[in-house]
């Protein structure tokens, strides 16, 4: 964690992945994230991966410190508390994160009505207030029909088990909320950011050149397993079982490839053969399967203890395939001695390594990432500190169930 953004206060309403992970970057740098969730929680209040007693990892994982405040947002009350604490004064304030309905009680001209500065970032599935989801989102790609076994019939889909969508939204809505917040301080005028899954990925496969690729002239793209598109990548089998991943594209890396594992002969017949040359990352990929088989038969011939020696001898791009256990207790600098990570014990009860901002700042001291808030923690300390309610008016929102405290 980082002091950078140290000042800034950022308000969230959200659920599942995207707003919260928004809010996290922005936490990883120093802003003071307060996130209101109905009373009992949220849509993601009980989202798996779950523990034993059905606590939620998920949850405790986006939200690790985060100030909670729960509060009754189906009452009238309640959201007008919503909206106090979203607008409150201050020139570091006045910054939401949400992926509530654009037309609901929280639409952006009804808050910016107490606050006209008012920033919102606001994530949403389709630009037209339709609903998507990571999932239902990455169906209209095409990517999940070309992604998988080559054998398999290609119209069965493939979904990918990261919502990297989500992912990428949640990033882009931190950096956009930054850029509109500057822009404030230039020009003091706030407005709503609308940041549809939809438009992420389109323009992300527009990035990749993917768009380009299907309106051009050429085959459609198809099926091609473990192997790494475009380029000599796969994944390949010692003799002992182990399964790693060995890739070449670069000429540097390719070069490396042929001098590690002594084929430069087959391979020059292989080209002589073909009438091509394997300087360029397009014919090693097109012509694959027969340089997959020289590589397999060098490495199926060794141990991975000697295949491992000799690949980082070689200085090779290269990783084995693990599980996440295997990776936590046999990567060094994975997570384990990685100072991104500190033990920390969460409100679940469970201790495990807690991730902090991923990016580092080697001039700037690192800060331990924190623990996530149980739901409605800070409820007393935002009402008083925030609003600046007396104590008395505190009492009367809890006894009209408005607000509640942490659960118990």
């Amino acid at each position: 964690m980082y002091d950078i953004l140290k000042g800034l206060r950022v308000i969230e309403g959200s659920s599942f992945v995207a707003s919260p992970v928004c809010g996290q970057h922005l936490l990883g740098l120093g802003a003071e994230v307060i996130r209101f969730d109905n009373i009992g929680g949220g849509l993601d209040a009980s989202r798996w991966p779950i523990d034993g007693a059905g606590r939620s990892l998920f949850w405790e994982g986006l939200n690790k410190g985060k100030k909670s405040i729960a509060i009754d947002l189906n009452s009238p009350a309640g959201r007008e508390l919503a909206t106090q604490i979203i607008t409150a004064p201050g020139e570091d304030a006045g910054l939401f994160v949400t992926n509530f309905p654009a037309a609901g009680f929280l639409s952006h001209e009804r808050l910016a009505a107490h606050r006209p500065d008012l920033i919102t970032a606001r994530v949403m599935g389709w630009a037209s207030g339709r609903n998507a989801v990571d999932y239902t989102m990455n169906a209209i790609t095409g990517l999940p029909l070309i992604t998988g076994p080559e054998d398999l019939p290609p119209d069965v889909p493939v979904n990918h088990v990261l919502p990297a969508w989500d992912l990428i939204t949640g990033a882009y809505a931190a950096f956009t909320l930054m850029a509109a917040e500057r822009n404030r301080r230039r020009t003091g005028q706030g407005g709503e950011i609308r940041i549809p899954l939809v438009d992420i990925a389109a323009t992300t496969l527009g990035h990749l050149g993917q768009i380009a690729e299907v309106t051009a002239d050429g085959p459609p793209r198809i099926r091609s397993g473990n192997d790494l598109f475009g380029a000599f990548g796969c994944d390949f089998l010692t003799a002992d079982g182990k399964r790693l991943i060995l890739v070449g594209i670069t000429a540097r890396q390719w070069k490396g490839v042929i001098e590690t594992f002594g084929i430069g002969a087959e391979v020059a017949a292989l080209e002589d053969r073909l009438g091509v040359s394997f300087d360029q990352e397009g014919p090693r990929f097109l012509h694959r399967k027969p340089l997959f088989d020289m590589v397999q038969k060098v490495i199926g011939a060794m141990s991975y203890a000697e295949a491992a020696a000799l690949l980082n001898e070689k200085g090779i791009c290269w990783e084995t395939y693990r599980s996440l256990q295997e990776s936590m207790a046999e990567e060094p600098g994975f997570i384990s001695g990685n100072p991104v990570f500190n033990q920390q014990t969460h409100p679940s009860g469970h201790s495990y390594p807690t991730g902090g901002a991923p990016a580092t700042f080697p001039a700037l001291p690192r800060h331990p990432a924190p623990r996530a808030p149980r739901l409605g923690e800070h409820t007393e300390e935002i009402l008083a500190e925030l609003l600046d309610l007396p104590a008395h008016e505190i009492a009367r929102l809890h006894d009209q169930r408005i607000v509640a405290g942490p659960e118990s």
